[in-house]
Order: structure tokens, then C-alpha cells, then sequence
């Protein structure tokens, strides 16, 4: 609204500086999206090959040239459970576990029968929307030309979706039911065969390579009045019940051990910094937008 008490000839002025700050804008946001863009999109590269290589996986035929890893799991507050596990990529090719049974103190030990590998789930699957975020970046090389910011959003919302997909793998492992767990492939891996009253489930949680082995035992027939099936969840608690095969069992005690998986770490720092790198470069196209309406954005 123009205001009555400026002169006439002040409004060409002011008319005149808007259009050269909308010049010197318009050369900024072209700059924008010709040289900074490529150099965030680089960057963004360049971090998530590093992520990548942290999940290598091995060509066909070259499997033993992914390294094995053992890790020693235990906690500092019990010694029921102990073991050792092998990790080679995204599978657990080895496990060997010392369950100490709480009613009269035996140990009983398990380990994966050697054809057996267990594929972790959560890392292959974060691997391939780390691979998917790469396959978003690649498709606009430095020959691209992006002709707006909405363009550029667009890019960085998917690529984010896939980074924030792949972190969340991570950090958020499965629920399952208990009768799940119980007739779980799992269960097969082992030698000698878990007895009836044991149940195991692997996981990751953030960096974290996570084993939980629960006891259970049998409920009498008479307990219909006070039985109350668990649903889902990624840790059962000591109490819950579920039914299988027309038995009813209650989980009597429950084990959780874990080790630290470093890379994994890495790979949870290099999530982070790349959905930083792309919130940031969507919070400079949206100070540019703020300036100006005129623009297609």
C-alpha cells in the first residue's frame, strides 16, 4: 500500500532499489543452484560412500573375503548368559552361548549348527536405503542444471526418506509375539536343539548387537481364569504368557546381553551429518523463497 505522505518522487527510487536487491538475489540463487548445491550433493556423496563401505558386502564367489568379526557378549550385572558371536556383514555366521539355568544353576551350551548363518535383517535393510539415497544423488551430476529450489527440495526429501528409513532400522528393531519368536527359524540354527523351555531372538539396537534369551515354563491346564496372552514387543518382560500347540507357557526369567558393533557407530554419525547437510541446504532455498514470490518454487 503506498503511503500518502511520501512525495511522488520518491516511489521510482524505491521501485529501483527493489529491482536491483531482486537482481543481486536472483544472481545469488542462480549461483545457489549452480555451484552449491553440487558441492553439498558431493559432499552428500562422499559421506555415504563411507556409510556404504561400513555395510560392504562381498562379490559372489569372494564371500570369505568379508572380514569376520567376534564379539564377547555379557553384561556387567549377570553371568547367566555368556557367549561369543561371529559377525560377517549383515550375518551372524557363528554363535556360541553358555545359558546358566536358574533353578539348578547347569549350564547349558548352544552354538549355530555350521551350515547355518542367520542374516540380521535390520542391516541389510538399511544398507539398501543407504544404496538407494546414492542411486538419488548419482542420477544428477555436476552436468545437471536444477532450474529451481523446488527441484532441489524435492532431491533432498528423498534422499532424507531414505536416510531417515535406513537409521531408523537401526534404532527401532521388531516387535514380535512371543508364539513368533517361539516358531522363529531361529530356533532351527542351533546344536544341540534349544530345549522346549528356551527361546532366543537377535537384534540391533542403535550400535548395539543385542541377544535375549528368555526361560519359560509350562502353565497347568487350570490357569485359564488368570491367562492373559503378551502381544508384541521388541523385550518381554518376566510373566508374560502365550499359547502354542495348545500348551500355555509363561516367560520365568528373562536374559539380555549386547556388545558394540563400532561400525554400526560409524555408520549412525554419517546418517546424522548427511540429514544435516540436506536440512541445511533446504533451510538456504527457503531464505531465498522468503525474499520473493515471483519465483516458481
Amino acid at each position: 500500500m503506498i503511503n500518502p505522505q511520501r512525495s511522488l518522487s520518491e516511489l521510482p527510487k524505491m521501485s529501483a532499489a527493489s529491482q536491483v536487491e531482486r537482481a543481486v538475489l536472483d544472481d545469488e540463487f542462480n549461483w545457489l543452484l549452480k555451484e552449491e548445491v553440487h558441492a553439498v550433493l558431493k559432499q552428500l556423496q562422499d559421506v555415504l560412500k563411507e556409510a556404504s563401505r561400513r555395510f560392504s558386502m562381498p562379490t559372489p564367489g569372494l564371500e570369505s573375503q568379508l572380514k569376520q568379526e567376534n564379539f564377547i557378549l555379557g553384561s556387567s550385572t549377570m553371568d547367566q548368559v555368556k557367549g561369543v558371536l561371529t559377525l560377517q556383514g549383515e550375518a551372524l555366521t557363528q554363535a556360541d552361548i553358555n545359558l546358566k539355568v536358574a533353578k539348578n544353576s547347569h549350564v547349558l551350551h548352544f552354538q549355530f549348527r555350521e551350515d547355518k548363518h542367520w542374516k540380521l535383517q535390520q542391516i541389510q535393510d538399511a544398507r539398501n536405503h543407504v544404496n538407494q539415497a546414492l542411486q538419488l544423488l548419482n542420477s544428477r551430476d555436476e552436468s545437471y542444471c536444477f532450474k529451481t529450489g523446488a527441484e532441489v527440495n524435492k532431491l533432498m526429501d528423498a534422499v532424507m526418506l531414505q536416510l531417515t528409513r535406513a537409521r531408523n532400522r537401526l534404532t527401532t528393531p521388531a516387535s514380535l509375539t512371543l508364539p513368533e519368536l517361539a516358531t522363529s527359524g531361529l530356533m532351527k540354527m542351533f546344536t544341540p536343539p534349544m530345549p522346549g523351555d528356551v527361546m532366543v531372538n537377535f537384534y540391533i539396537n542403535l550400535s548395539k548387537l543385542c541377544l535375549t534369551v528368555y526361560q519359560l515354563h509350562v502353565l497347568p491346564p487350570n490357569t485359564t481364569k488368570y491367562f492373559k496372552p503378551a502381544g508384541s514387543s521388541v523385550l518381554h518382560s518376566p510373566g508374560s504368557m502365550f499359547e502354542l500347540n495348545n500348551n500355555r507357557f509363561e516367560v520365568s526369567h528373562v536374559h539380555k546381553v549386547e556388545c558394540v558393533v563400532p561400525w554400526l557407530n560409524d555408520t549412525l554419525v554419517f546418517f546424522t551429518i548427511s540429514l544435516q547437510l540436506c536440512q541445511q541446504l533446504k533451510d538456504k532455498i527457503s531464505v531465498f523463497s522468503s525474499f520473493w514470490n515471483y519465483r516458481p518454487f
